[in-house]
């Protein structure tokens, strides 16, 4: 059942958001702004950020904008970040809500949140921060995730939703992010 988003059960997972492969996803730039302006809402309002590295000897490191951003980085070799016990503990912080996002979508992010999913989590996806070399690929991903149980999102869905109203203190300071 569809719900509200709420910034104080929500947790932000960044995945593989990686110098070596931003360069090669469809509207990679776009992917990367939306990620950025989550991120950045996500600190004001001290939602927590994980973000992933998919072999990062071969892919890089998390891209410096976003990099500065996470609370933690975990690093992996499995598609799925579920496949990781820092990942798992990482999430299990008391938030019930795993905000999901990142790249591939068709890869480490669909199978990151089918392991959620099968985990018993609850989990939205960010229509707007994923991306994939190949727009079916990105298009398959979100059917997907949306037929498996994932709510699908969009970053000022999210905004929006984890302030309620423009009386909440930090408004201001995201509606200048989202301008």
């Amino acid at each position: 059942m569809p719900y509200l988003s709420d910034a104080s059960r929500s947790t932000l997972l960044i995945i593989d958001l990686q110098e070596k492969l931003m360069p090669v996803i469809g509207d990679g730039q776009q992917v990367l702004r939306r990620a950025v302006l989550l991120a950045q809402a996500a600190r004001l309002l001290s939602i927590p950020v994980i973000g992933t590295a998919q072999q990062p000897l071969r892919l890089g490191g998390t891209v410096a904008a976003i990099d500065g951003l996470l609370d933690q980085t975990i690093e992996k070799s499995s598609f799925d970040a579920c496949a990781r016990p820092e990942f798992i503990a990482a999430t299990e912080n008391g938030r019930d809500e795993l905000v999901v996002l990142g790249c591939e979508a068709h890869v480490c992010v669909l199978q990151t949140v089918l392991g959620l999913l099968h985990r018993q989590r609850r989990v939205k996806l960010v229509s707007d921060a994923i991306g994939s070399r190949q727009a079916g690929d990105k298009a398959a991903a979100i059917e997907r995730a949306r037929a498996a149980g994932a709510e699908i999102v969009t970053s000022e869905m999210l905004m929006f939703e984890w302030m309620r109203n423009s009386e909440h203190p930090k408004f201001r300071e995201i509606l200048k992010l989202i301008k």
